[in-house]
């Protein structure tokens, strides 16, 4: 599994939020949905939401500090800047992720996708994607509300994203 992040339009993919302002000059504290948080710094341009329009921005330096992230945007020059890009979402488009591995997945690519047992038996579909620590956990939607771990070759046997299905070892009653 990769990079958590959550689809928002077509083909932008949320990776962060701008949280606070740091020092005078225009940098901003950002949350990062990327794991590592650091990742959000390998993505130029970001896209800031404005309303109901995204907003190219590069990305003119970046850097962890301790568990947060600061970086500096184009354009955003002074804390009075800095602090009107407070609350803003941060972006990226589908085609600026990198390469995976055959047997790793986006979660935004896992989002929707059907999920029926190993015996064919319909589950649902895939709400959301959530870290424990131990493994990603798999939301299921359907007549109920399933918890699955997302634990390749146990329980998630197949992922096939071109038909937005996956395919599981698990009880239907459980």
């Amino acid at each position: 599994m990769s990079e958590p992040e959550q689809k928002v339009a077509q083909d932008m993919i949320t990776v962060g939020k701008i949280s606070g302002i740091y020092g005078v000059l225009g940098w901003c504290k950002v949350f990062s949905h990327t794991e590592p948080r650091d990742n959000i710094l390998k993505y130029s341009p970001w896209y800031l939401r404005k309303g109901n329009e995204w907003q190219a921005v590069e990305l003119l330096e970046g850097r962890q500090q301790g568990k947060g992230i600061l970086a500096h945007l184009q354009g955003c020059d002074d804390r009075d800047a800095a602090a009107a890009l407070m609350g803003t979402e941060v972006a990226i488009k589908s085609e600026q992720r990198a390469s995976l591995a055959a047997d790793e997945y986006y979660w935004s690519d896992l989002i929707g996708c059907q999920v029926e047992t190993i015996d064919g038996v319909e589950l649902g579909h895939i709400e959301n994607m959530m870290e424990t620590g131990a493994n990603d956990v798999i939301v299921v939607a359907g007549e109920r509300e399933r918890l699955i771990p997302f634990v390749q070759g146990n329980v998630v046997v197949e992922v096939d994203i071109a038909a937005k299905r996956v395919r599981v070892d698990w009880d239907p009653e459980f």
